[in-house]
């Protein structure tokens, strides 16, 4: 029987999906690989390495399947960032990322440049988003960057090493800063206004467009057919999405993995007036999305888990201790901006804590702080997203962090509605499901993504917030909320 690939790289791993046409998984394969970080701030990888991380991985995929025919490719990848091509399709530099800072002291020159009409781009121009490292890259790096004839959002750069083809989609297009969302183009005047050269920003398809083939190249290495049809794919949250079937509103997602988002459907493009949120292009055509992401969420209980040793706490003793202390942890609250924040400050320089220390303080209240903190800064997101006009009834709850009972109940208390979650066992890999849906649908094999949506989940467990628990933690989310208006001139 034949089935459909999905390759979704992400910022430590690449998964790979072998998808059955009833939608079931066959099979999984991963590899990781580094973030490079040659200086302060930065954060860089090296392209081949994803390659090479995506062969083995593919290959793996493909045992474990017990290597069905492939009928067709579809990708996924991490956003925001950007490998600068040469004229020789290699890379001329690392990709820049979307961990990476070294952009920040542009942000204010940028926004004197383009002004209002960067509302256009449904964006503020965070560091780490292609704008500003590329702003950075052409002001630090101009012969590098004269050397560039293209420029790849990651997944795009997999795609060229498969197919031979340039090219990138509306979803990853719209997450650079430079892209005019409702019309689903390059903002050329904005690019002029930056003095980017336009020829290279590459061409925009949507995410189920066919653009090429397996070369026989590629197939060798990856152990499957040349020939095989291959489609553009979409960056990892559009892509998330389709897999769960989140396509139209009201039905959004809530995510802890290592950052955080809120993830909302659109039929029209909401804009945040104050840049605290991005819209995006969703991958279906007529469709848009409501973001609000956050860098640290998991990273900042892998961080503290570290510091306490990894050898003397699993993530599960943090879970039962943290359960041991009451809702508000004692007083103690924790901001989470541990590498800067984006959804709903917007700052770079904030910088995380634990605020209200005492001696009666222990591991387990800073545990059960740091899950508060993360848990606060998320529902800030969803209340800035009320705000500006869209509705949250009914959230999806996804990523490693949330298959936590005490993290979800506690999320679903703090933000004072249920959570749903399905019955699936490969729930984290509903990113590289859903570039494996889009590759079906660009091979003909489905027909839409109506049809696709069909092979979703069914969210039918129920995680519902516990009102006396709600009200205790009142108070703790508006010390949340004082506390970083009154550092931010400090930070």
């Amino acid at each position: 029987m034949s089935s459909l690939l999905g390759i979704d790289l992400g910022t430590s791993s690449v998964k790979v999906v072998v998808l059955a046409l009833d939608g079931s998984i066959r099979g999984i394969g991963s590899d990781e690989y580094p973030i490079l970080i040659p200086s302060p701030g930065y954060a860089e990888q090296d392209p081949d390495q994803w390659w090479s991380a995506t062969v083995s991985a593919v290959r793996e995929a493909l045992d474990r399947a017990g290597h069905p025919e492939i009928a067709s490719i579809g990708f996924s990848g991490q956003m925001h960032g950007f490998v600068p091509i040469g004229p020789d399709s290699a890379p001329v530099n690392p990709a820049i990322i979307w961990a990476d800072q070294r952009s920040a002291g542009l942000i204010p020159e940028i926004e004197s440049i383009l002004g209002p009409d960067l509302k256009s781009c449904g964006t503020a121009p965070a560091a780490g988003f292609l704008i500003s490292s590329l702003f950075w890259f052409q002001k630090h790096q101009p012969a590098l960057f004269d050397r560039a004839k293209t420029l790849l959002m990651p997944k795009d750069y997999v795609r060229l090493k498969i197919t031979g083809e340039i090219g990138t989609d509306a979803s990853d297009a719209s997450a650079t800063g430079l892209f005019d969302v409702r019309n689903r183009l390059w903002s050329n005047d904005l690019i002029e206004r930056l003095n980017l050269p336009r020829p290279i920003f590459p061409k925009i398809n949507e995410s189920t467009d066919p653009v090429g083939v397996v070369t026989k190249r590629a197939a060798a290495e990856l152990g499957i057919k040349s020939g095989i049809p291959v489609s553009v794919g979409s960056a990892d949250q559009p892509a998330q999405a389709v897999g769960n079937g989140l396509i139209n509103p009201p039905l959004g997602s809530v995510t802890v993995g290592t950052g955080g988002q809120v993830f909302v459907p659109l039929r029209e493009p909401i804009l945040d007036p104050k840049l605290r949120l991005h819209t995006f292009c969703h991958a279906p055509r007529q469709r848009w999305y409501l973001l609000g992401a956050m860098l640290s969420a998991g990273m900042a209980l892998r961080w503290f888990r570290s510091i306490l040793g990894n050898d003397r706490f699993s993530y599960a003793d943090l879970d039962r201790i943290a359960n041991e202390v009451e809702p508000g942890s004692g007083g103690l609250t924790f901001l989470p901006y541990i590498v800067g924040e984006r959804s709903p400050i917007m700052d770079p320089r904030a910088r995380g804590g634990f605020v209200g220390l005492t001696l009666g303080h222990g591991p387990a209240h800073l545990a059960r702080a740091l899950l508060e903190g993360v848990t606060f800064a998320l529902r800030q997101i969803i209340e800035t997203m009320e705000e500006c006009g869209a509705a949250l009834p009914k959230l999806v709850a996804s990523g490693n962090g949330l298959g936590s009972r005490v993290w979800r109940q506690m999320l679903a208390d703090i933000i004072q509605r249920p959570l749903f979650q399905g019955q699936d066992t490969h729930a984290a890999e509903r990113a590289g499901v859903g570039a494996a849906m889009m590759g079906g649908i660009g091979a003909g094999i489905f027909k839409d993504y109506e049809e696709v949506r069909k092979l979703a989940p069914t969210f039918d467990v129920i995680t519902a917030p516990a009102e006396d628990r709600a009200q205790q933690y009142e108070p703790a989310y508006r010390r949340y909320l004082d506390l970083y208006p009154r550092l931010k001139s400090w930070f």
